[in-house]
């Protein structure tokens, strides 16, 4: 890829679709609205305004990225294909029995999440493994053909396969999977190719989710390339995942499942990388958007990455950055419920029509209008002037539909609807920080999404956060971490046994597939040797317990000597997690893990504009309500911000894609790179 080549980066959100490109360092952001019944066509346009507003050709593209919501709202929608299930005898039912837990534990009346696939659509075969991958029944062929003809009856799209210990041997599975493809016309998901690991329910649902989202990722991800290709874009078209790596849209439409946080972990990758230049490692992310607010927690430079992590009513076992959403975004409707309290949320007036202040045809007041209405938001200003804004609308909807039955003012319902919305994401990030044994009095918080920094400045102060750093591209961060991330592929394989049995060989065998697997697939990409990085994991527990610890292995060989400095890692990584260790008890390896990295030339970004004072960026100065007190606060353009700048609140900075709103006794500073650094004078 030359210096001339465009990168572009494409982020679908639930009202806008955000496009960055990047050439020789210029950034160049556009914002469409998102067409959630036709996501591609979002893309579609924003590609070519993108391209007429940046100036550049669709042939000048020699990167393209993008973070998709297609596996996501098919998850949360249950739009997904037509499935089978197909398991050893005697474990047909392990979708339904699960975990044996309820998903409230004081709620003797809660139900849990339908099977993903319903039980007249699971299957047994006869064949047995016992817990070394050791055959004590062979596969039954013959019942699989018959199982075939059954399956192709029932005109299923897609067959999920999850047999018992086939990550200790996937022989059975794979003849399996040979039969059915011979004789039926279905997509397959294989566990020993999906989540080779132990715990049969978790394995069977991640694998029985791929299955059922393989035709919806397959169609999208077609439907998409097909735009592009029309368009001259020859450039490979590579998908974020939700661990934060990108992989290709091939290895998408096989592996959707890995696919479900993609959006939202290109923001965290972002948010990393612009604060590692601003000289912070430890930081909460938080991504608000039009539809939700998704909160991250960074530490040392690295997110936090689970294979543990719900995403609707399903908890999913592959790893993922870990993230928590709630529906609170700059869209989100305000209502009074019967008991007359007010809530925001989780309804959201998403794109279509969207906010009343974007003139679409809203009614519903949201988030966004009662910034509008208190002042936080310029209605002639409001995003780059392309919306039309009735600002006698939003009081009127703030008077009749909250109001009226609150028994107050439009503007003490607008301050009651951000001080609700403030309290939904402040309990987020309690989540994410101190409900996990992190202190937020460590952390910076970076805002970002186009409606993060017109909170993160109150919430910090409220949660003691005494930092918060707010992104030059803010708005489009998430389609910006597009640009930065690394090629990425995760490969594990469950080998339980105590420690005391592994021995270098084993470890070594076990490693070695799985590196094979990840050099085969970094070549094949045009990863150079050089930029091809492995890292070696393996999660251990105490005999006896249910979770685990993630420990990395050494580089170079691995002997007797590095397998006991792996055990006396172990002892020491449990007594920081959990106060305590027990060197005395036997312990256990449960999974190796090894991460493929196939490492991309981080961009220059081009300093912004330096020129100028900060008086010279000053616009007005206008009223704004902080806390019900109104305050005269002077509004900044931030475009014409020096790099050294400095200022106090109360104070309003007004981009092309986002507003930052900062409270009174609040510092501001601008970096190098043009991010805002705000003081809260919370505890450092």
């Amino acid at each position: 890829m030359s210096d001339d080549d465009v990168r572009v980066g494409v982020d679908i959100g639930g009202t806008f679709t955000d496009i960055v490109s990047l050439r020789g360092g210029d950034v160049h952001v556009t914002k469409t609205p998102s067409t959630p019944s036709d996501p591609e066509e979002g893309v579609v346009n924003g590609l070519e305004k993108s391209s007429a507003d940046a100036g550049f050709g669709f042939d000048d593209v020699g990167f393209l990225s993008h973070g998709t919501t297609v596996a996501t709202n098919a998850v949360l929608e249950g739009t997904w294909a037509d499935t089978a299930l197909v398991t050893t005898e005697g474990f047909r039912d392990v979708l339904e029995i699960g975990r044996q837990d309820r998903p409230d534990i004081y709620d003797f009346d809660a139900e849990k999440p339908e099977p993903i696939v319903p039980r007249d659509r699971r299957f047994e075969v006869p064949e047995r493994l016992d817990e070394r991958g050791n055959a004590l029944r062979d596969l039954d062929e013959d019942a699989v053909r018959d199982l075939a003809r059954t399956l192709d009856d029932r005109g299923v799209d897609s067959v999920a396969v999850s047999l018992l210990f086939a990550f200790e041997d996937d022989g059975h599975e794979r003849r399996v999977a040979e039969i059915l493809d011979e004789e039926l016309d279905a997509s397959l998901s294989l566990s020993s190719d999906v989540l080779p690991e132990i715990r049969e329910y978790e394995r069977t649902l991640t694998t029985s989710l791929n299955a059922a989202l393989k035709p919806v990722m397959d169609d999208y991800i077609g439907n998409l390339e097909g735009h592009v290709r029309d368009h001259d874009i020859g450039a490979e078209l590579k998908i974020m995942q939700s661990n934060g790596g990108l992989i290709t849209a091939d290895a998408a439409r096989t592996r959707p499942v890995n696919t479900l946080l993609s959006g939202p972990a290109g923001g965290v990758q972002g948010a990393t990388y612009v604060a590692e230049r601003a000289g912070v490692e430890d930081i909460i992310t938080m991504d608000m958007g039009g539809t939700s607010c998704d909160v991250s927690l960074v530490e040392g430079g690295d997110p936090l990455v689970s294979t543990d992590v719900q995403v609707g009513d399903y908890t999913v076992g592959v790893p993922m950055i870990d993230i928590h959403t709630v529906g609170s975004g700059g869209g989100s409707i305000a209502w009074v419920d019967t008991g007359g309290a007010l809530r925001v949320g989780p309804r959201s007036a998403g794109a279509d029509p969207g906010p009343i202040s974007y003139g679409r045809g809203g009614t519903k007041p949201t988030t966004t209008d009662a910034h509008l209405l208190l002042g936080r938001l310029d209605p002639d200003r409001f995003l780059s002037g392309e919306l039309d804004v009735e600002v006698a609308d939003v009081e009127r909807a703030f008077e009749s539909e909250l109001g009226d039955e609150l028994g107050m003012g439009a503007e003490e319902a607008a301050q009651g609807v951000l001080d609700v919305a403030n309290a939904n994401m402040a309990r987020a990030l309690r989540v994410v920080s101190v409900e996990r044994g992190y202190d937020p009095r460590e952390f910076a918080l970076v805002a970002f999404g186009g409606a993060g920094p017109l909170h993160a400045c109150g919430l910090a102060e409220e949660l003691d956060i005494p930092k918060v750093i707010v992104p030059q591209t803010a708005g489009v961060l998430s389609a910006l971490g597009l640009l930065i991330s690394d090629v990425l592929y995760d490969y594990s394989v469950s080998r339980v046994r105590e420690w005391s049995e592994v021995t270098p060989a084993t470890v070594r065998d076990a490693l070695a597939d799985l590196h094979a697997k990840g050099e085969e697939r970094l070549a094949n990409e045009n990863i150079p040797e050089s930029g091809r990085v492995y890292e070696r994991t393996a999660d251990l527990r105490y005999v006896g317990q249910s979770f685990e610890i993630s420990v990395p292995l050494p580089e170079g060989d691995l002997d007797a000597d590095a397998l006991a400095a792996v055990e006396r890692e172990f002892h020491e990584r449990h007594e920081r997690r959990y106060g305590h260790a027990d060197p005395g008890e036997p312990v256990e390896l449960v999974t190796l893990r090894l991460r493929a990295r196939g490492l991309v030339e981080t961009p220059d970004l081009a300093a912004p504009n330096t020129a100028g004072s900060v008086e010279d960026a000053i616009r007005e100065v206008r009223g704004v309500t902080y806390d019900g007190t109104v305050h005269d606060t002077t509004v900044y353009d931030r475009t014409r911000l020096p790099t050294d700048a400095t200022f106090d609140g109360p104070a309003v900075v007004e981009g092309p894609e986002s507003t930052v709103v900062v409270h009174p006794g609040q510092t501001v500073s601008v970096d190098s790179d043009g991010n805002l650094i705000v003081e809260t004078g919370g505890d450092a």
